[in-house]
């Protein structure tokens, strides 16, 4: 198929109900969003921040390529399809980063770099996920898949729900755990960002249910690595006090 062209994508807003500004925030003498892009350009030859705040534009351009996008969208893919659009690109394939996760690891986005051989249409990660408190978080996304790698449902629920207890190991279920990076043909990403909003999406709030429900299948890519995603100042707070993070 010969080399596929990979463009990263960091969408990044300023407004946040629980933590407004975020993509600004200090993490010891850099940005959010800069350690953000730092990670990424590690493996990537090309990052793009996709904002629609001018604070964040001027800043990002010290460091990086940043497009200026529309306040309306809904989602980071609706961000990363605009960006597309303005930029011409209209082959390879479209990684959407997450903004506040200054710590996710090249080898998570190099491991999703290589399923995107030009017939996957999405990709994302997933991790197993052994802890009850995150199996019962509904902000924890579980995920299950099929025996081709693809996801066949998300849900905040802990899935699959086992009826009765065999007590064999052999037996139990793993239990996935959505970490929240895509990757999108390009052409895949133009489409899904024209869909109408779907019942299973409106139940759940998860954007990726539109796209099941549209037929469209998601490659799923397990890494052993974490992430960690600041949606709170609570949340940097802690990650502050952690040196692990800052050892990597």
């Amino acid at each position: 198929m010969g080399e596929t062209h990979i463009t990263g994508i960091i969408p990044a807003r300023y407004g946040s109900t629980r933590f407004p500004g975020k993509a600004l925030a200090d993490i010891r003498g850099k940005s959010m969003i800069q350690r953000v892009y730092e990670q990424a350009i590690k493996t990537l030859h090309r990052v793009v921040v996709a904002t629609d705040d001018q604070r964040i534009a001027d800043h990002v351009k010290n460091f990086g390529e940043v497009v200026m996008t529309g306040v309306h969208h809904q989602s980071g893919t609706d961000r990363c399809a605009e960006v597309i659009e303005k930029l011409a690109i209209h082959s390879g394939y479209i990684i959407n980063i997450q903004g506040d996760e200054p710590f996710i690891q090249p080898e998570q986005i190099q491991a999703l770099s290589l399923v995107l051989d030009g017939f996957t249409e999405i990709a994302t990660l997933i991790k197993k996920a052994e802890d009850v408190d995150e199996l019962e978080n509904p902000n924890v996304v579980k995920v299950v898949i099929n025996n081709r790698n693809e996801a066949l449902y998300f849900s905040r629920h802990k899935i699959p729900f086992v009826r009765q207890n065999s007590g064999s190991q052999e037996n139990s279920p793993v239990y996935y755990k959505h970490l929240g990076v895509y990757a999108y043909r390009t052409d895949v990403l133009s489409e899904i960002a024209s869909l109408k909003s779907s019942m299973l999406e409106k139940a759940e709030s998860l954007e990726q249910l539109r796209w099941l429900e549209n037929g469209y299948k998601i490659k799923v890519v397990e890494t052993n690595t974490e992430t960690v995603g600041i949606d709170t100042p609570a949340d940097l707070e802690r990650l502050l006090m952690n040196p692990l993070f800052f050892g990597r």
